[in-house]
């Protein structure tokens, strides 16, 4: 079902709604836009939402300009640590963002202040991803690079930066489990494990056969310590068994119809998965063991899907249903859109 949508001012590449309790209705969108001419630039922006799902309201409370734009993150829960927005860019930064509350009447609500930067490289930023603990950052850079930046006293530094891939890495993530591990994939089609322990980091493992061209993207399972998933331009989602790195868990695993650009599980259902699938909209997939099935797809957008969000909220009530909000988000429509799967209740999670 449609709640509601906007069209943002560039081109849509990711949306993220805020994990921390009290600024669940805080939904982070970002945009990359390639400016040619004779001066070509790549701009973009971070829009802050207001999201009301009782009401279908999707209001814009604050936006920012930046450099273009690839990925952006809230920080892991935990401690005392506030909201915290990352942002890779096409200027070879990571940058941080502070959520505050405005104390100007005439602005209430929240605004976003940068707190630090960090100059990663002269390659762009592709991806991020924070460690559990919120003290370390993974980037994907477009040379085939992955750096590591610690985060001490509200300050970004560069720790550790090497060559993991021939191409670009599009998914560099931390193991929720085991933060000392670090995946990933790029358009070499390598899938690749890396152990911080070592200095320089070691390989730990690097699959070069599954994947036929690609990947996208690499999340693990925040329920089983066992378990990643992998998305590929290649069109399949990937269930692996880290203590079987040569092959899937099923060798077919699942083709979703579309380059599979991002893997979202949701909050609170056990094996249930968000992707964005490019050319082919987005869909909803149940992951049981070494099965997986698609049960349902949202094709409202007309052009390439790249951006997924599950809301953290743990019940929506839609008449007598309880459901669960999405946000998802197209790049050359510039599209924002906010519904709720159909198959998805959450009467047996609550």
């Amino acid at each position: 079902m449609d709640v509601a949508h906007c069209n943002l001012d560039g081109n849509a590449d990711a949306v993220e709604f805020c994990p921390h309790d009290s600024y669940h209705h805080v939904l982070a969108a970002s945009t990359y836009t390639l400016q040619e001419g004779d001066r070509p630039s790549r701009a973009g922006s971070i829009s802050l939402f207001n999201v009301d799902a009782d009401l279908g309201r999707l209001d814009l409370f604050h936006r920012i300009e930046t450099a273009g734009i690839f990925d952006i993150k809230w920080n892991p829960v935990g401690g005392s640590v506030s909201p915290l927005l990352a942002q890779a860019d096409a200027d070879g930064y990571l940058r941080i963002h502070g959520l505050e509350c405005c104390s100007d009447e005439a602005r209430a609500g929240f605004s976003l202040r940068e707190i630090t930067d960090e100059k990663i490289s002269s390659a762009m930023c592709l991806c991020l991803d924070w460690n559990p603990s919120a003290t370390s950052i993974t980037v994907g850079l477009s040379d085939g690079s992955v750096s590591i930046a610690s985060i001490v006293e509200s300050q970004l530094e560069t720790q550790e930066l090497w060559k993991a891939h021939d191409f670009e890495v599009w998914a560099a993530s931390f193991d929720t489990h085991q933060p000392q591990l670090v995946y990933s994939g790029s358009d070499d089609c390598k899938f690749s494990c890396w152990d911080l322990r070592d200095c320089p980091s070691k390989l730990a493992f690097q699959n070069t056969k599954v994947h036929t061209m690609g990947v996208c993207c690499i999340v693990k399972n925040p329920n089983d310590p066992n378990t990643v998933l992998t998305g590929s331009y290649d069109e399949y989602l990937r269930v692996w068994d880290v203590r079987s790195i040569s092959r899937p868990v099923n060798e077919t695993s699942i083709c979703l119809g579309g380059g599979v650009w991002r893997i979202k599980y949701h909050p609170f259902v056990s094996g249930l998965v968000l992707t964005a699938c490019m050319h082919n909209g987005f869909s909803v997939v149940k992951i049981n063991g070494d099965k997986a099935e698609v049960i349902e797809t949202y094709s409202k957008h007309e052009s390439l899907a790249y951006g997924a969000d599950w809301h953290r909220e743990k019940s929506f009530r839609e008449g007598k249903r309880n459901s669960t909000l999405v946000a998802t988000c197209s790049f050359y429509d510039r599209l924002l859109r906010l519904w709720m799967p159909e198959s998805v209740l959450q009467d047996s999670v609550l």
